[in-house]
């Protein structure tokens, strides 16, 4: 396996140089974790191991903590995707993808954290409008949405994910109704509002809108059953990049070559440019400083944990049932006896640790 920081490490004066007029800070920061993360240099963890026979002791490097990093974050990535199991009910859940047109990238880029929180809003209205006059339903939506910008070659691609049950609930009275069928609403609606809407935001807030913006969007609506399938998809690629290492296939003569999944023949396929641009591609994908990806709305709103766990209750729906389907966590073992291990130490300085550490 290629290591990302090996990467770095060879194609960063290149990636410096060659895109100096468009790095933000955002980007030196991200680079600079990556570079030293999980590093003997670094900072360590104590861990201690759990059998009071053996009480071996060792230290890991620690992670970056960064959220592009593909080594980092894991323990808050599994934790995003048993709150949001926890939350479910008893309802069809659907996966609705809204993307931007490709004539929209270069606004976007350029405007990323403006345009990217329009998105947010303009989609959370538009769910809660067609929830509230849609015949079934009639009532408060509830859905979590969460914000990509790549392609599965990398490209730059803003689009947001949504998970939605087909479902509502209505705030006065109380009353729960769900929606029966394969379909939730009708995507060619769903992408005419939300174009009028998200251009309407583009304009008041003074973006020049390009003039060959097409008149047709695409908006994907599909039914993922009771959607813990989706949340776990979604959550596994939260806080862990764009990439992982497995899929960095060589890095040799100035290339690097990664593959992936082609989304349209579902095929694996190779992808092979320059260090430097490899590194590009990753940095386009690097949020800015404090942007939420993911987002929660209306009876799925962290605010409503009462009312979640009252129609579980009401509705004799048991969510710990969704959990058993969950890989275990990694666990951290004991070179000697095989026993789990304990963090009991963190952020220790390099010059504290002796010699010899773990390496994970």
């Amino acid at each position: 396996m290629i290591l990302l920081s090996s990467i770095i490490n060879e194609f960063a004066g290149r990636f410096f140089e060659r895109y100096k007029a468009a790095i933000l800070p955002s980007h030196i920061k991200a680079i600079d974790s990556m570079k030293h993360c999980r590093k003997e240099h670094g900072p360590h963890m104590l861990a201690r191991c759990t059998n009071k026979n053996c009480g071996n002791q060792t230290y890991i490097p620690h992670s970056c903590g960064h959220r592009s990093c593909p080594h980092c974050q894991n323990h808050e990535g599994w934790q995003w995707i048993e709150n949001q199991l926890n939350k479910q009910l008893p309802a069809e859940y659907f996966l609705l993808t809204f993307t931007l047109p490709k004539q929209l990238r270069k606004l976007v880029w350029i405007n990323q954290k403006l345009v990217y929180s329009l998105m947010f809003l303009c989609i959370q209205e538009v769910l809660k409008t067609f929830t509230l006059n849609e015949r079934q339903l009639g009532g408060t939506a509830g859905f979590t949405m969460i914000l990509h910008t790549h392609s599965r070659r990398l490209d730059y691609h803003p689009h947001i994910h949504v998970v939605m049950p087909a479902a509502s609930i209505n705030m006065k009275t109380g009353l729960w109704r769900v929606k029966s069928g394969k379909y939730i609403f009708n995507h060619k609606a769903l992408a005419k509002v939300f174009r009028a809407r998200l251009l309407k935001e583009l304009v008041e807030n003074n973006l020049q809108v390009p003039k060959n913006c097409p008149k047709k969007w695409v908006v994907d609506c599909k039914n993922v059953g009771n959607g813990d399938k989706a949340l776990i998809y979604l959550g596994k690629y939260l806080y862990k990049g764009v990439i992982q290492e497995k899929d960095i296939l060589k890095c040799e003569n100035g290339m690097v070559t990664f593959g992936y999944i082609c989304s349209e023949t579902k095929k694996y396929q190779t992808r092979t440019v320059t260090g430097e641009y490899f590194l590009w591609l990753l940095m386009c994908h690097v949020l800015p400083k404090g942007f939420r990806k993911t987002r929660c709305y209306g009876f799925l709103h962290p605010c409503s944990k009462k009312v979640i766990k009252l129609l579980q209750l009401i509705l004799r729906f048991d969510p710990r049932m969704m959990l058993k389907k969950l890989k275990p966590r990694a666990k951290i073992t004991c070179k000697c006896c095989g026993a789990e291990m304990i963090i009991i130490g963190t952020m220790i300085p390099a010059a504290r640790v002796p010699q010899t550490v773990y390496s994970t």
